[in-house]
Formats: C-alpha cells, structure tokens, sequence
C-alpha cells in the first residue's frame, strides 16, 4: 500500500513538473514577443520622426538629395524588414543598422550648414530621434535578454524534451551588424 502511495505521489510531481515546466517555457517565450512589440513601438516613432527631419533638412541642404533620398530608401527598407514579427529579428536588424548608418550622414549635415545647426526644428527632431535611439538599445537588450533565457530553457535537460515535443523553436538575437559596430563613413 505504501509503494502504491510512493508511486502516486511520483507521478504527481512529475506531473507537477512537466505543468511548471511548460508554463515556464510558454511564459518566457510571451515576454519574448511583448519585448518584439516594444521594439516595434520605437522603430515606428523612429520611422515616423524620418520625414519630419528630411523636410527641415531640404530647405538647407537642397543639393544634398543623394543623402536625402538614401536616407528615406533605408527606412523604407527597414519599415519592411521590421514588418516579419520576431521570427525575423536578423533580418530587421540588418534593415534597422543600416537606417541607422544613413541617419548618421544625415546629422552630419547639420555640422555643415549652420543655419540648419541653429533651426529650433531640426533641433527638436535630432533630439527627438535621439532620445528614440535609446528606447530603441534599452528595449533591444531586453529582448535580446530574453531570448538569452528562453534558449537557454529550451536547450537545457530535461526542459529541452518538453521543448522539442510542443515545438518551442530557438529565437534569433537582435544583433547589430557591422556597419553598425564600426565607424560611419561620412561623405558629401
């Protein structure tokens, strides 16, 4: 009667166990896709905040259209490599790192023409777009920390068999690419 008892206490707990365990992996893998969702939020006030500054750039800067125009093609790009969900996190990355590097020739432009440094509206959109930046890097860590946890689940015993038989996929780190870890080259 006792080993009865022994046994059915046994399987409850792994029972127990296997619920915790899923629950844990599906809880992880939600603050995975709510850490997306917030970097999503930023990239589209990031996306948003671009024409406003390529228009108060215009009237200073008329015969800088190359800069200009690589600057709105980037975002465009990255406005569609951001639209493939978490599942496509190295992809937008890429996007977003380039978006990036033209950002930067365009704020060197500023340094170039005074009377566009001295504009209260380019002003306000440069700190605007850098004030994004930041909520852009803080919610990448974020996601990338959970990422950083939920692989870790899913790769460790004896999680990784729960894992593998209710499909629970490694996800992709929102890395920044090369252009983004090395030095702009600025050109006019």
């Amino acid at each position: 009667m006792v080993i009865v008892w022994l046994l059915v206490a046994l399987v409850a707990l792994i029972a127990l166990y296997l619920v915790f365990a899923y629950n844990s992996l599906v809880r992880v893998r939600n603050r995975i896709e709510n850490g997306w969702a917030q970097i999503e939020v930023q990239l589209k006030r990031r996306h948003d905040l671009i024409p406003n500054l390529v228009e108060s750039v215009k009237g200073y800067a008329a015969h800088e259209r190359d800069t200009l125009e690589r600057v709105i093609t980037a975002r465009n790009a990255a406005m569609q490599a951001g639209s493939g969900g978490a599942a496509n996190a190295a992809t937008a990355a890429q996007a977003e790192s380039g978006l990036g590097a033209t950002l930067k020739s365009l704020f060197a432009l500023g340094e170039a023409y005074p009377d566009l440094k001295a504009n209260q509206n380019f002003l306000n959109l440069q700190e605007e777009l850098s004030s994004t930046e930041g909520k852009i890097a803080y919610a990448r860590q974020y996601y990338n920390d959970e990422v950083r946890s939920y692989n870790t689940r899913i790769q460790s015993f004896p999680s990784s068999l729960l894992a593998k038989r209710f499909k629970f996929m490694a996800r992709e780190y929102f890395q920044a690419d090369e252009a983004e870890r090395g030095p702009v080259d600025v050109k006019f």
